[in-house]
């Protein structure tokens, strides 16, 4: 990016050699290249910035202070995100800089639950620096033409959504753009990916949500979803023109897409360019990790867990499958025989093999011979499963029955409630604590506060997303990645479970601390990269030495 220079990972933003007096006010204007008040007499005699800045100066960390104490202020989440998107729109450094010194206290604010928010009022938010790339149907047989006009072309990372299915909040349309902006700004702060590497884009393929359609200042376009073969050739048109444009090594990141598009559009991509749907894989990833770390606590292997989802949308499915390759790769059993350890509830009741010729075909694999019941509770009691995975977006599913009836059968329940936001968890861990006797390994999708019980604190695991994509990000770039594959999602799952420290498994949280999570992202970026290159799919050749000292020297870390 215009300004910008590396330093043993370290960026720096620097004053054009060529600057001169009368463009001063043209750098302060441009966001990767303001420092505010961070200019030195030297820089700011010669950029002509002179009278337009007061005299005093302030360090990087000065001005991240006062940013986190300005942020702080704020009264509301919502005020506190848009206050940081107008941080990133007049001085990106700064904004870095408080992300990744300050990732776990502002994350909440960039990404979830607040981010749910920012989509539902974006149109109403929506500022007027470009910070991504919004393709419409207008747009059709233009595209690669039109990434032309962003002013990188250096681009590695791109998250882009079609706004179908945000978070559990439906379809949002163009608005759902908040989200490619929070995943990316998540890249940077938790693994070090270049931020102008970094491209969020949204395809406005229209909305089904009638109040957006009717909403006088929506933004996107007034028309309902396009879907059949059109859809699929827009989408298809763009996917080209990236890889076209960016290079065969381009990471592309499907980010909520609907369960009808999402499933289909990973399987198609998958093998013929460097993609992953972070719903599916990266949800799928973390929850596994989870599962993996939770051995610790419960003495129960992968392999012999019986695990039972409330909810068989994109996620649940992501999950099992990739439980399902777990045990595969752990036992070298069929794939068929892994997948009889799953089961899963959706709104009709328990799938099972006599409701197969109506299943969606996501679900079809999970259908057992077994007899069909009607509720979650009926299929707790008949199943007995060792592991109860919520990803239903249902609000308190996960009851007192139901979570008493999990624990008489089992010393230590697993209960997952990964549900996004937090106004959908299936349970909060205080009643998951409570109702187990505080002997329930829980993990949940949003951040929950410690919880007092019986004179013991428990820390709730965060199964957060952002513990898997952004070190599959930065391994992506770092090595020059060509394909994402379930192996490398596996890899980087057991990476993730193997770096949770002793004394958290001591609170019952199977994931580390957040305000670990680069060095987390670098343990997940190197295991997933040496598979990249024994795998041969990668290409920044020759492999590294040292691949750690390596993977570290590419993240990115903002100053001056």
């Amino acid at each position: 990016m215009p300004g910008e220079t590396m330093t043993g990972g370290t960026c720096r933003t620097e004053v054009p050699e060529d600057a001169s007096l009368g463009n001063g006010y043209r750098v302060l204007k441009t966001p990767s290249l303001n420092k505010g008040l961070g200019f030195t007499s030297v820089e700011r005699e010669r950029m002509g910035l002179k009278g337009l800045l007061p005299p005093a100066t302030l360090t990087l960390e000065a001005q991240v202070e006062l940013a986190v104490q300005e942020m702080r202020s704020k009264s509301t989440p919502l005020e506190k995100y848009v206050f940081l998107q107008s941080l990133q729109d007049v001085h990106s450094t700064l904004y870095y800089a408080v992300l990744s010194r300050h990732t776990y206290e502002v994350m909440p604010f960039v990404y979830t639950p607040v981010v749910g928010e920012a989509c539902q009022k974006f149109s109403q938010i929506y500022r007027h620096t470009p910070q991504g790339l919004y393709l419409s149907l207008q747009d059709r047989g233009q595209l690669r033409s039109i990434l032309d006009n962003w002013p990188v072309d250096d681009i590695r990372a791109i998250v882009f959504t079609d706004g179908e299915r945000i978070l559990g909040l439906g379809d949002q349309g163009i608005d759902g753009m908040g989200i490619p902006i929070g995943k990316l700004a998540l890249y940077t702060a938790c693994a070090g990916v270049h931020p102008s590497h970094c491209l969020p884009v949204t395809l406005d393929v229209g909305t089904n949500n009638q109040a957006k359609l009717d909403d006088p200042y929506y933004i996107g376009l007034k028309q309902r979803r396009l879907t059949g073969p059109e859809y699929d050739a827009f989408v298809g048109e763009f996917m080209e023109a990236a890889v076209d444009k960016y290079g065969k090594s381009v990471m592309l990141q499907f980010e909520d897409f609907g369960n009808n598009n999402a499933f289909r559009l990973l399987h198609h991509w998958q093998e013929k360019v460097c993609c992953f749907n972070d719903d599916i894989q990266g949800t799928a990833a973390v929850a596994l990790a989870g599962i993996l770390a939770s051995t610790a606590l419960t003495g129960i292997q992968v392999e012999n867990h019986r695990f039972l989802f409330m909810g068989a949308g994109e996620a649940g499915a992501g999950i099992a499958e990739l439980i399902a390759y777990a045990i595969k790769v752990e036992t070298g059993k069929t794939i068929e025989e892994c997948r009889k350890h799953i089961f899963m509830v959706d709104s009709k009741g328990l799938v099972c093999l006599s409701r197969l010729e109506g299943l969606q075909h996501h679900k079809r694999d999970f259908a057992h011979d077994v007899d069909h019941v009607p509720d979650l509770l009926s299929a707790v009691k008949a199943l007995k499963p060792t592991a109860l995975i919520g990803v239903s977006t249902l609000a308190k599913s996960f009851n007192e029955t139901v979570i008493r009836e999990m624990s008489a059968m089992n010393k230590r329940p697993v209960i997952f409630a990964l549900s996004n936001p937090t106004s959908k968890a299936e349970c909060t861990p205080e009643e998951a604590y409570k109702w187990s006797n505080g002997m329930a390994v829980f993990a949940s999708g949003s951040p929950f506060e410690p919880v007092e019980f019986n004179g013991k604190t428990y820390i709730p695991g965060q199964g957060n997303n952002a513990y898997i994509f952004p070190g599959i990000g930065l391994a992506a770039v770092a090595c020059g990645a060509t394909r994402i594959t379930d192996l490398d999602m596996y890899i980087a799952a057991k990476a993730l479970a193997d770096a949770v420290p002793e004394d958290r498994l001591e609170a019952s949280c199977i994931y580390p601390h957040l305000e670990n999570i680069r060095e987390v992202s670098l343990k997940v970026a190197v295991a997933v990269a040496a598979n990249k290159y024994a795998t041969g799919q990668a290409s920044v050749l020759p492999q590294p030495t040292d691949l750690e000292s390596y993977v570290r020297s590419v993240m990115y870390e903002p100053g001056y």
